[in-house]
């Protein structure tokens, strides 16, 4: 086999914490995403260019930052001639054999109105069960489109992706969907948090490996080394619902589970933005969205029991993402490409988890939502590695093109990881993440930019000029803002000139929001 061209495999949960695996956390247990940290290189100060779904991944993709590819918030889709653009179409372009499986999220799928994309909830009579793609660069396309099922509402008819209308086909009449919105067990009222009684061989995270694990023993057979492959694997877990099922549901019991030292509001010691996004309302006109809206971002104050009832169901997910990392991986082993196969395990944002009070995700850019998880095994990667520089999920774009031999697009923030991934010398100075928020999300406009170094975090917010600044050296839990303290007035100086100096164009106008998520 001709090895100067390595397959790429790139594997992504959704809302996983950094320091939700093994290898940071010892109540953890992730055995598989441990091994590649072990048999590779890790990335402790990786961060997501956004801080939801829809444009980090977008980023990912495109290695451009959101309002350099457009997609400001979720709701707002990807154009379909960026995307193709990004790092699938290219490598498709240069003989790649390109493939996704699981949850894309590069469109809305929460509409307004039918949009006509295959993620769209509106627009599924254009896509019945044979259509596997292309879309946005990936040749080959089986989506878990909606991803987080919502257990009071009915499945969309017909249903939303190729993971939903499977699903849908299980048991009989609807048991599959029906065993998925009851519970094994009562809990404790924790919010978004129920013991699934759905099989785990018809979870999500289980079809997302069967379908991987077929796509990759097809593209392994056909590779000989003209024809290597790119994949995107995306599990839709951890994100909220909280509801994974047994046996992972019993695998963390709450009365185990260590909750956050500062798990209380304090409101009145940061910037203004943080109560006003808790307390306003959503402004939107439909009555289901609003609903929608206010279900699916907004969580009341939790007790110690129902934080660690949710901690232990959130543990349990990434739990069982983890067995189903650990089968593809035995896979490319058994299809006899791992060795040449670049392997890179990340996800798209981080989840709050009931630090400083506060839950799920939102404009408040606490490093439990900040930093990500990233570790890489491959060819030439060195093992037994830890990169302390700044880095970002933006950043796999230019490293896919490097690793594939081709030259980046000029306009692309993305830098490549390659050097840093075979022990090389690099300084990374800076890593970019920003937040441009409609008030159809939390009822108040915002524009948020956020630099982070190796030692200091600082958000500023344009229109009104207020901003947080932590020392995360001395203050890692982030409990003093620094940002109007006369003696980190330098420090901010440097940081606001580093914000200034943000590579790249930035889209104007932007587009408005189609839809909720």
């Amino acid at each position: 086999m001709n090895k100067s061209r390595p397959n790429i495999l790139l594997i992504t949960s959704d809302q996983q914490r950094a320091d939700c695996n093994g290898f940071e956390n010892k109540n953890l247990k992730t055995p598989h995403i441990d091994r590649l940290a072990r048999e590779g290189t890790r990335f402790s100060a990786c961060i997501t260019p956004n801080l939801v779904c829809q444009p980090s991944r977008s980023s990912i993709l495109t290695g451009m930052l959101p309002l350099t590819h457009g997609v400001w918030d979720n709701g707002v889709d990807l154009d379909p001639n960026v995307g193709e653009a990004g790092f699938a179409g290219t490598l498709a372009k240069a003989g790649y054999q390109t493939g996704f499986i699981g949850k894309a999220h590069f469109s809305t799928k929460a509409t307004f109105a039918s949009t006509g994309t295959p993620e769209c909830n509106k627009s599924q009579a254009k896509y019945g069960p044979d259509w596997v793609g292309p879309y946005m660069g990936f040749q080959h396309c089986e989506l878990s489109a909606l991803g987080h099922l919502h257990r009071t509402r009915p499945l969309e008819q017909p249903p939303v992706g190729h993971y939903e209308r499977w699903l849908s086909s299980r048991g009989i009449d609807g048991e599959g969907i029906k065993l998925w919105a009851a519970e094994s067990r009562p809990g404790t009222g924790a919010a978004q948090t129920w013991y699934s009684a759905l099989p785990a061989a018809w979870h999500s995270s289980t079809w997302i490996a069967d379908r991987a694990i077929h796509w990759l023993e097809q593209a392994s057979a056909s590779n000989d080394g003209d024809k290597p492959f790119c994949a995107w694997v995306s599990f839709p877990d951890p994100h909220h619902a909280f509801d994974c099922p047994e046996p992972w549901s019993l695998m963390y019991d709450p009365k185990d589970m260590v909750l956050p030292k500062h798990r209380t509001r304090d409101l009145e010691r940061r910037p203004w933005w943080h109560k006003a996004s808790l307390e306003g309302k959503p402004q939107l006109s439909d009555p289901v969205m609003l609903k929608f809206r206010a279900e699916g971002s907004r969580v009341p104050d939790q007790s110690d029991a129902q934080l660690a009832e949710m901690t232990a169901n959130y543990y349990g997910m990434i739990s069982q993402v983890d067995h189903n990392v650990g089968r593809i991986l035995s896979a490319i082993e058994a299809a006899g490409v791992a060795d040449n196969t670049l392997v890179i395990y990340t996800t798209d944002h981080g989840e709050l988890l009931g630090n400083h009070g506060l839950y799920l995700k939102g404009p408040t850019p606490y490093e439990d939502l900040l930093r990500v998880t990233m570790v890489a095994r491959g060819p030439g990667v060195t093992k037994r590695q830890l990169v302390v520089e700044p880095v970002s999920t933006l950043d796999l774009a230019a490293t896919f093109y490097e690793t594939a031999g081709i030259a980046k697009p000029a306009e692309m923030q993305s830098r490549s990881l390659v050097k840093l991934l075979r022990g090389g010398a690099e300084t990374r100075d800076v890593a970019y993440s920003e937040w441009h928020l409609h008030p159809s999300r939390c009822g108040v406009a915002l524009k948020l930019r956020t630099v982070r170094t190796k030692t200091h975090k600082c958000t500023f917010e344009l229109e009104s000029g207020a901003g947080e600044l932590y020392d995360l050296v001395n203050d890692p839990a982030e409990m003093n803002n620094l940002y109007d303290d006369p003696g980190y007035a330098q420090v901010r100086k440097e940081l606001h000139d580093m914000m200034r100096a943000r590579p790249g164009a930035i889209v104007d106008p932007l587009t408005e929001p189609i839809g909720m998520a």
